[in-house]
This record gives C-alpha cells, sequence and structure tokens, in this order.
C-alpha cells in the first residue's frame, strides 16, 4: 500500500498507537480485536496516518474529534478521504460523540460495512 517509508510519520504512528484517545481505546480494545478480521491501529498510508486500517476490506475507520467540524479539519479531511479513495480504500467517519454516546451503532455499522465488501462472513440465522 505504501510506496516509500516516511520514517518520520513511522515513528508518529508509534507514539499514536502508544497514546490512543479514549475513543481509539474503547473502539479498539470493546470491538475491532474481537471480530474475525485484522485491523492496524494508526496505519502509515502515503503522507497520512489513518486511525485504523483493514487491508482485506479496504477500509479504513476514522474518529472525529472537535477539530473535524471547523473549515479547516472540514477541507482536510476531504484532501484526505480524495487521496484515500484514489487508492481503491473507503473511509468510514465517525464522531467521537458518536463512539461514547452510540458504540452499538457504530459497532454494526463497522461490522456490515466488513459483511458488504466479504471480509467476513454474515452471521448464520
Amino acid at each position: 500500500m505504501n510506496n516509500y517509508n516516511n520514517k518520520k510519520l513511522t515513528a508518529n504512528s508509534q507514539k499514536l498507537r502508544k497514546n490512543m484517545t479514549k475513543e481509539e481505546r474503547h473502539l479498539w480494545y470493546d470491538f475491532l480485536k474481537e471480530i474475525p478480521v485484522t485491523f492496524h491501529r494508526q496505519k502509515v498510508i502515503g503522507n497520512y496516518i489513518v486511525d485504523f486500517y483493514c487491508a482485506s476490506a479496504k477500509m479504513i475507520i476514522e474518529l472525529d474529534g472537535s477539530q473535524h467540524y471547523y473549515d479547516e479539519g472540514k477541507q482536510k479531511d476531504e484532501k484526505r478521504d480524495k487521496y484515500l479513495s484514489s487508492l481503491g480504500l473507503t473511509v468510514l467517519r465517525y464522531s467521537n460523540d458518536d463512539v461514547n454516546n452510540s458504540f452499538e451503532s457504530v459497532c454494526q455499522d463497522i461490522f456490515n460495512n466488513l459483511i458488504s465488501r466479504g471480509a467476513i462472513s454474515p452471521p448464520s440465522p
């Protein structure tokens, strides 16, 4: 996925993995680690570090804090999402508020996206 090794971003991604936000920890430890597909935390892709990346689904999960809802943050996210989409990746965005107040809905949406992308099988009836 990466055409080069960006040592500056790699070092930063390692720091981010060690210092996850409360919402990132919640999603990681209470859902993503438990499902039968591999996710990577704070993955370097090109010139970006994404919160969670699933190669088998070509899917990225981003958890957005308040800075993402101001004009500058929105513009940066649009540019980033356009680049990631050009690589054939799908970006799912959830607010920190979603994770804190609608955790089950967030998890169900992620699970449904994994099924639709063929990364996991739907549960048997």
